[in-house]
């Protein structure tokens, strides 16, 4: 049953708030990323969605560097 829900999470669009539980970060930092070009993400509309498998990638490639 895990693995379907996590198939079914990694193939739909994600919002803000999603991809920001998703990764652990909060929606000031995506909204952060998303403006500096960092994240992998997708206008559609007004609103910016994400793939998680693109947000993965971005992660084990060294994207999602935290400042504390």
């Amino acid at each position: 049953m895990e693995y379907v829900l996590e198939l079914a999470i990694k193939d739909r669009w994600l919002s803000v708030v999603e991809i920001a539980q998703y990764v652990g970060v909060s929606k000031e930092t995506i909204y952060r990323w998303v403006e500096q070009g960092k994240i992998p993400s997708h206008k559609v509309g007004k609103q910016w969605k994400f793939k998680t498998v693109e947000v993965d990638d971005w992660i084990r490639s060294g994207g999602a560097e935290i400042n504390n």
